[in-house]
């Protein structure tokens, strides 16, 4: 018997829709029973972000279910929650596409931080996309002074975001926790976010008003704390950029 969800005679208007590219924001058409789907502006290979694969993690009938699974969901979903996330922030900054552009970038780097600095990926990512979400809407509603409550807010929002798309409870506290105040960790996951985050805003400042190259040299030298971020910092930053 074929399963009533992987029969198509049985799908509505719902079943074929179309996700933003986590990398470049591109529209990319999804079947409901799509696994991955290659997005054709930039190359990039994601799962299906309204896929529920929880049955395939222990069915031995998976993949004649629903095909081959994706390498990003051997062994753990937590892979998978992160092209989810970045679906739900774009979801939630709408037409915001600068605020899209800067978070897109933080988790991109923080991605390639991360993978130099051998940290927890799903975790570091998912804190990337949510990093200060809703923080203006909650300096404007509130005293801007207030910071504490403005990343109250902000950690009530992507706490919501996390619990909606059904991240474990570990998780959910892992990315919490270095949201709350990562500037006070120190551990990989902690600087790997504090460089993202630095280098996302050193490219939006010099791009406003331009700094001067030994502004940034001190800022590279003095405020990042991964050896990775230094090295990233000074390819992206072009006058910099050592022969």
């Amino acid at each position: 018997m074929k399963c009533p969800g992987q029969d198509m005679q049985y799908w509505d208007a719902d079943a074929i829709f179309d996700v933003n590219c986590p990398e470049c924001g591109k529209l990319v058409e999804f079947y409901k029973d799509d696994t991955t789907r290659t997005c054709k502006g930039c190359g990039h290979r994601f799962v299906n972000p309204k896929m529920d694969f929880g049955c395939a993690a222990y069915c031995k009938y998976a993949e004649q279910c629903i095909g081959t699974l994706p390498e990003e969901f051997i062994g753990s979903q937590d892979n998978l929650l992160k092209d989810k996330v970045a679906v739900e922030m774009k979801r939630y900054y709408k037409t915001d596409f600068k605020r899209i552009g800067h978070v897109s970038r933080v988790a991109r780097y923080a991605e390639k931080i991360g993978k130099d600095e051998g940290t927890n990926l799903a975790v570091i990512l998912c804190a990337a996309y949510l990093h200060n979400i809703g923080g203006d809407e909650a300096s404007v509603q509130h005293d801007s002074a207030d910071l504490e409550l403005i990343r109250k807010k902000s950690l009530e929002i992507a706490s919501a975001v996390l619990a909606k798309l059904g991240a474990k409870e570990a998780v959910r506290d892992e990315v919490c926790a270095l949201l709350s105040d990562h500037e006070a960790n120190n551990c990989s996951e902690s600087n790997t976010l504090n460089d993202a985050l630095l280098l996302a805003r050193l490219e939006d400042q010099n791009k406003e008003g331009g700094l001067s190259p030994e502004r940034i040299e001190e800022t590279i030298n003095t405020g990042f704390l991964t050896e990775s971020g230094r090295r990233l910092a000074r390819a992206n930053l072009t006058h910099l950029r050592t022969v």
